[in-house]
């Protein structure tokens, strides 16, 4: 199974001393917007989301169809046969993504100890 790029996904207080605090970590920001209170980013291969008022817990992400820099790879398994793999093998779903459908497509399941995990294809 692959399941592309990972992230974390962090609820923040306060989005501008989370960019600060990630800043002096060697973060640059990779993608978002301050002003829409979400920010992607980036340091060497890791990256992570800071989302303010957006959702209530942190967030596992993992992006199938994308590389750390969010560049289109040329194999990677649908987010619906992740899906459907996933759930062959008992792996209850909180939220699906349309198996009628192609290309972007989400869905999330949560972990044993209660973690939030999305399965996000932006392709």
């Amino acid at each position: 199974m692959k399941l592309g790029a990972f992230s974390i996904s962090l609820n923040v207080k306060d989005i501008n001393v989370s960019k600060e605090f990630y800043e002096n970590m060697g973060f640059k920001v990779f993608a978002g917007e301050i002003e829409k209170n979400y920010l992607i980013m980036k340091n060497e291969n890791s990256l992570i989301g800071l989302f303010q008022g957006m959702f209530e817990n942190n967030i596992l992400t993992f992006n199938p169809g994308w590389d750390t820099d969010a560049n289109k790879l040329n194999d990677f398994d649908d987010v619906r046969e992740i899906q459907s793999e996933l759930k062959e093998k008992g792996i209850k779903l909180k939220s699906k993504a349309d198996e009628s459908t192609s290309g972007p497509g989400n869905f999330v399941i949560i972990d044993p100890d209660g973690n939030t995990i999305l399965i996000d294809q932006h392709v």
